[in-house]
């Protein structure tokens, strides 16, 4: 398994890392620890959660449930800033929050400390200096390692990098935000922003909610239990003729080439130097070594540059 560091001053991980927002809803405990332990077991070392995945604590407690001694062996990311409740206490990034959160996920995934604790969304009504000081005291409190953000628009990475800097605090060594074939946006200007701070880039969705996969067909029936076939959120965005059309393109381009359209997607995704690793998520253990073994193509300079032609 290639590895890669997180940003230029973060951990070693895995360049295919496993994400674990089906586990508390597509799947329960058991398919769970199926998935996480073949994922142990062929060299992944990335880890990513949420507190809000598996509705609001499910994830991380499943987690937590069966890390056990192999918990040492992996970088273990979580977030937090998203609604946990009702209440307008139980969301945000202040400094109160935020004590009150990171204790709610160390008892959940069962550990005494997070290796990447992330700012899941820009919280408008708290100044990034008082987040940055709070993550900077659970660092120095060594309840975490190394901190990241999601979702962060480019001036707000600029904005929290700067204040970092400027009060000698903790900083951002990645960013993690969807970033596939089929949606190429973070490169209008986040992914300079990234380049020029130094941060890694952890990619969610890396294959469009499985419509880079293959296993979907236009015109065809959905997968039984497929995301797109339950989630109208993601297929709403999702399934439009633009997106078919690129799919039918791209799949003819791998298949020339003797090569799936999974392991296209995920070999495109390696070929981004700036990507740290690629948070792929799976229901079965058998898509975590599908998942591995996709990674394998050494995409040419002439391959890169007709995806850019098909894609852009």
């Amino acid at each position: 398994m290639q590895k890669r560091r997180l940003g230029t001053s973060g951990p070693e991980v895995s360049l295919v890392g496993l994400g674990t927002n089906n586990f508390g809803g597509r799947i329960d405990r058991e398919a769970a620890r199926l998935v996480v332990h073949k994922a142990l077991d062929v060299g992944i070392t990335l880890i990513d959660t949420a507190d809000v995945y598996g509705n609001k604590g499910g994830s991380e407690e499943i987690l937590g449930s069966f890390l056990g001694p192999r918990r040492k062996d992996i970088v273990l990311a979580t977030k937090f800033g998203l609604p946990m409740g009702s209440s307008d206490k139980l969301r945000g990034a202040s400094r109160r929050y935020m004590m009150q959160a990171v204790e709610a996920s160390l008892r959940r995934l069962n550990t005494d400390w997070i290796d990447l604790y992330q700012l899941h969304r820009a919280d408008p009504k708290t100044p990034i200096e008082e987040t940055l000081r709070a993550l900077d005291d659970l660092v120095n409190a060594g309840k975490v390692r190394f901190i990241g953000c999601s979702n962060l628009s480019a001036a707000q990475i600029e904005e929290a990098q700067s204040a970092a800097a400027r009060y000698g605090l903790s900083s951002f060594v990645t960013c993690q935000d969807e970033y596939n074939l089929l949606d190429r946006g973070i490169e209008k200007d986040r992914a300079a922003v990234m380049r020029r701070n130094g941060l890694g880039l952890l990619p969610y969705f890396p294959l469009a909610s499985g419509l880079l996969t293959g296993k979907y067909k236009r015109g065809a029936p959905m997968p039984a239990g497929s995301r797109l076939s339950y989630s109208t959120h993601h297929a709403d965005g999702l399934l439009n003729a633009q997106n078919w059309n690129t799919v039918q393109k791209l799949r003819a381009f791998a298949a020339q080439r003797g090569h799936s359209l999974l392991e296209l997607a995920m070999s495109w995704l390696a070929s981004r130097p700036f990507i740290s690793s690629i948070i792929a998520g799976a229901t079965k253990p058998a898509q975590v070594e599908q998942n591995i073994a996709a990674v394998g193509w050494a995409l040419s300079p002439a391959d890169l540059a007709e995806i850019d032609r098909l894609t852009i």
